[in-house]
């Protein structure tokens, strides 16, 4: 799914809009699977085990979950929302998490239809031209242009063009409200950006973390139940779930829009209760659930650099790798003695330009790429790689299976240093910021307010 709870700026949008079509790439789709509306404090929305039916029990009559101010969110509707998520997870849902992702959803379809409601009761319109032709920018990212091959695949794993179409509807909708009735009042002054860009100035050299959360509402009530679910979210992840995903679908933070992303920030920023766990994580760490006033936090640190100050990671390398395949049935010992000789081999090149002499002495592959940005390496190899000079090489890598291949590094552009962002940039995120904060405030409101029945 691909909501977008709080977000509302023309610049806001845009993300959310990519966000969607990147979906795509957890499934070959379009959506990002998982994706979620922020949610209220004060509770999971629960079905009751004893559904009731609508007319007759016929398979023709669509069974309603939930009636939202007289809007109907049936079965089908869940059903449909579910299964882009259950792509995206290339099917492998285990089944008390798919009973907590049904009542995810359910929560998701729920703040949709208030949305909508709000945006047609304040004489907000959303055109069924506009609504099609996200749908098209969708398909185009995701299945060149061609929206029958989406509606297909839509079909085929249990969902319709039709849910999707209404979720965008929804976004739309939510956006121009926002944008009528938040973003007019939201007001960032010269003197606030002016103040943190000089914080940034001062700051040059310190230590940055980009953090993605998920941050789950809790209260004394239901702290034990939210510590379990979270829990059990952090188990999900560590077996290979997306981040980004469960961020969508879980969160209950404003960034949930944008996959639990906090952007750079430095520990300063974070409640004492996150800093002292953020100071301490690696690159590619998960941690939680942490208990903060309110509920609990999941942390993954997705990147770490000092504030105004290059990253050598940011360089770009021109490389050659050099392969050599490994007879059938090779023994490890074997393996070994054949990679310190190709190796050895290897080092007798002068340089990059004799490589290809060398390595077909030998019965070895050489591919060239001079664009490889060094942070896109893996971590021992990225690390090692920044140290050589052009014409050196890394120690030989490799299994049985796949042979074994030397790095050569025959170049390297250094990145510039990074002069933070415009006075412009600044006084965007802080109103985005601001605007998402009322946004939330605003949904809040409406939950409240809402005639729910359940069936």
């Amino acid at each position: 799914m691909i909501t977008v709870q709080a977000v509302i700026s023309n610049r806001s949008f845009k993300r959310v809009l990519t966000s969607i079509g990147s979906l795509a790439a957890l499934a070959g789709v379009l959506a990002a699977p998982a994706a979620l509306a922020q949610s209220a404090p004060q509770g999971q929305i629960v079905i009751p085990d004893d559904v009731k039916i609508f007319g007759n029990d016929n398979p023709n009559v669509r069974r309603a979950t939930a009636v939202v101010n007289g809007d109907v969110i049936t079965g089908t509707d869940v059903d449909q929302r579910l299964a882009l998520i259950i792509a995206a997870n290339k099917g492998k849902v285990e089944e008390d998490e798919m009973k907590r992702l049904r009542l995810q959803v359910l929560r998701n379809l729920i703040d949709e239809t208030l949305q909508i409601q709000e945006a047609k009761a304040s004489d907000i319109e959303v055109a069924q031209a506009e609504v099609d032709q996200s749908y098209a920018r969708v398909a185009a990212q995701n299945f060149n242009q061609n929206t029958s091959a989406m509606d297909a695949y839509l079909k085929r794993i249990g969902s319709s063009p039709a849910s999707l179409k209404r979720q965008i509807r929804g976004e739309l909708s939510w956006r121009r409200l926002m944008q009528r009735n938040i973003a007019p009042f939201i007001n960032v002054s010269e003197d606030e950006v002016n103040e943190i860009l000089a914080r940034l100035k001062a700051a040059k050299g310190t230590d940055e973390y980009r953090l993605g959360e998920i941050y789950l509402a809790a209260t004394p009530e239901t702290r034990q139940k939210v510590y379990e679910n979270a829990s059990q979210i952090v188990d999900q992840l560590r077996q290979g779930g997306s981040f980004v995903a469960y961020a969508r679908q879980y969160s209950q933070a404003s960034t949930a829009a944008v996959g639990g992303d906090l952007g750079w920030i430095r520990l300063a920023q974070l409640p004492g209760e996150l800093a002292s766990v953020a100071r301490e994580m690696q690159t590619g760490q998960l941690v939680g659930p942490i208990e903060v006033p309110g509920g609990f936090d999941i942390l993954y640190l997705i990147d770490k650099r000092q504030v105004l100050t290059a990253d050598p990671r940011d360089a770009v390398l021109s490389l050659k790798q050099i392969s050599l395949a490994f007879p059938k049935g090779i023994s490890e010992a074997q393996a070994g003695q054949k990679a310190e000789d190709f190796a050895s081999a290897i080092n007798t090149a002068k340089g990059c330009g004799d490589v290809e002499r060398v390595a077909s002495q030998v019965g070895a592959q050489v591919v060239t790429n001079d664009q490889v940005k060094a942070r896109d390496l893996p971590g021992p190899i990225q690390n090692s790689i920044l140290k050589l000079s052009p014409g050196e090489t890394l120690p030989p890598f490799g299994s049985l299976e796949d042979g074994v291949r030397i790095l050569m590094l025959c170049g390297r552009d250094d990145p510039q240093a990074d002069i933070g962002p415009s006075f412009e940039q600044l006084q965007a995120q802080m109103e985005d910021d601001r605007i998402n904060k009322r946004a939330q405030m605003y949904l809040r409101d409406l939950r409240r307010d809402a005639i729910i029945e359940y069936n």
